[in-house]
């Protein structure tokens, strides 16, 4: 990359793609960052933009072809970490946001305290494409870490390997989640000359100092330090999320570059071998991709400190104009009021959950709680967020079936009371999504529209209607429209109510020929009107998660809460 711009700039022109696989081999142990085949190119987003323009910070746009930029179609809310307190969202450059979200340190599969953090910033990156925005969403892996080579270690296995093979298990789970790909997924290892030369600069502007070969930041030297946590230096104890070392000049000092250890990948540097620090990582590429002033960087509530901390002290000592104008956080998900984490060992996987609940019951319970609020992960949860989706893939099945039947071209007007419903929920989407992403508001809104589908569809006062499907076809679409801005929409509603169906089935330890089978005996025993052996079966059954559905055609079934699960809340509340 040769020396650093003076406030490093973003390079190049980028695909919006992540890095081939190429791109991320090398040797371990006998890296250098003299190698020029090292030295990635750097690949930015809004590639319209010339080599030597900032990334999105820039003044600049190409107007030569008559193309503005896109304008939002409504005035977005977002709560700022750093002012505490909720602010007009207003991008550098009109019609185009940089967005970086801290990405997972792959050494291990993810919990779905991870899932929240990255399924809410899907939805603000879904959110803000659908205002029109042009959005550069950068999202990197941490593949550089002492957690890393410490499981390596463990195992016996190449550090860059395993965690290789931990970032292909989380693209996978994102896959699952409904979570589109990033603009950008770099990872540290891949960015070595852009980490040295980002240290350099910090030394070189005098707010950092070498010692044995490691490179520390001094945190005395950066007045504004604390400004986003409201920590004071006082506060920062060695030991406390701290690492002690008797060679800081100050305990709260952190390192930028550590010195090769035995049996640790390493890299050359002008400090000697070693690897950097986790903190100057994200900065180094952030700005690498979106330039030292960008619009919305977030993660969860647990980066404040010392993470983001840190980022903002290191970023504007190696450049002064770095400035990023919103710092956004999720709350945690908690499991009985502690926050889910691999340390304490109190955390279930994204694959765990998903081997019992289907992915998009998943991304409905997280979302279901405001992003900001902590959310407490229990069974009963999740079942009612499996049993709320079924509901809705139930209803726009139906829905869709209806609609098959008919010509789909219908221009026809439809009735006020439709019409009424349709551009309520409209306007309940935008007001809650603009203000600060109130899913919860979205989710509970959804109600009216489905419930006006089913009346439409299965009441006689429905069918009934005047230009009833015309009306159905128009609930449908702005449904459908709503769900894939919340990453909701299935590819298939019946794929989506079966394995709902199956996953229901494994978790009450029951098949469908079983169901079936007490089924038949529930019909048998109320043609002989034994009616407590009817209520019996059919109680079995709710206890389990599966609900009977009796209708002129037959009976049915669905999943359900289980009736356990149901008396047990009642009983702890």
């Amino acid at each position: 990359m040769g020396t650093l711009l003076t406030c490093y700039k973003p390079l190049l022109s980028i695909r919006f793609s992540s890095f081939p696989s190429s791109l991320r081999t090398f040797q371990l142990r006998t890296h250098s960052s003299n190698n020029p085949r090292r030295r990635n190119p750097i690949r930015r987003c809004f590639s319209s933009l010339s080599p030597s323009q900032p990334l999105i910070n820039g003044k600049s746009v190409d107007k030569t072809n008559g193309n503005q930029p896109a304008s939002p179609s409504t005035e977005l809310w977002l709560h700022n970490t750093m002012s505490k307190k909720k602010e007009v969202f207003k991008p550098k450059v009109e019609g185009k946001v940089g967005m970086y979200v801290c990405g997972v340190t792959a050494y291990d599969l993810s919990h779905i305290g991870h899932a929240r953090v990255y399924v809410i910033f899907d939805v603000l990156y879904r959110y803000l494409k659908h205002l029109g925005y042009e959005v550069c969403y950068v999202r990197n892996f941490t593949d550089v870490d002492d957690k890393i080579i410490a499981r390596a270690n463990e195992s016996g296995e190449d550090p860059i390997s395993l965690s290789r093979r931990y970032c292909d298990e989380f693209n996978q789970d994102m896959v699952h989640l409904h979570c589109l790909p990033p603009s950008v997924e770099p990872r540290v290892s891949d960015h070595m000359p852009q980490i040295i030369d980002m240290i350099k600069q910090i030394l070189d502007n005098g707010y950092a100092y070498r010692v044995e070969g490691d490179v520390f930041f001094s945190v005395e030297k950066f007045p504004d330090y604390g400004q986003l946590s409201g920590r004071k230096l006082e506060d920062n104890r060695a030991g406390e999320r701290v690492a002690v070392d008797s060679r800081k000049r100050n305990p709260a000092d952190f390192a930028l570059w550590k010195s090769t250890k035995e049996g640790e990948p390493f890299w050359e540097s002008p400090w000697g071998p070693g690897r950097p620090g986790w903190h100057i990582e994200c900065s180094a590429m952030s700005a690498a991709y979106l330039g030292h002033s960008f619009d919305i960087h977030g993660g969860g509530m647990d980066l404040v400190f010392p993470h983001h901390e840190n980022e903002i002290a290191q970023s504007c000592a190696a450049c002064k104009h770095s400035n990023i104008s919103y710092w956004i956080h999720n709350g945690f998900v908690t499991v009985d009021s502690e926050k889910m984490s691999k340390s304490l060992g109190n955390f279930f996987t994204i694959r765990q959950v998903i081997d019992l609940y289907h992915p998009l019951a998943l991304r409905l319970f997280l979302i279901g709680t405001h992003y900001r609020s902590p959310i407490n992960y229990s069974d009963v949860l999740l079942e009612s967020a499996s049993e709320r989706i079924f509901y809705m893939y139930q209803t726009l099945h139906d829905c869709e079936n209806a609609l098959s039947q008919h010509d789909t071209r219908l221009q026809g007007s439809i009735p006020p009371e439709t019409s009424n419903v349709i551009n309520k929920f409209h306007n309940d989407f935008l007001v809650s999504m603009s203000d600060d992403l109130h899913t919860p508001v979205v989710l509970a809104a959804l109600s009216d529209p489905l419930k006006t589908i089913n009346d439409l569809l299965h009441t006689r006062k429905g069918k009934k209607q005047a230009m009833r499907i015309e009306s159905v076809a128009a609930l449908e679409k702005i449904i459908r429209n709503v769900l894939s801005v919340l990453g909701l929409m299935p590819t298939s509603y019946s794929k989506a109510l079966q394995r709902l169906k199956e996953m229901a089935l494994q978790r009450a330890k029951l098949t469908e020929d079983q169901i079936l089978q007490k089924i038949e005996e529930r019909s048998e025993a109320r043609k002989n009107k034994d009616y407590e052996k009817s209520d019996a079966i059919r109680k079995d059954l709710a206890v389990v998660g599966i609900a009977l559905m009796d209708s002129p055609n037959g009976t049915t079934w669905r999943p359900a809460i289980p009736l356990a699960l149901q008396e047990q809340q009642v009983a702890a509340t």
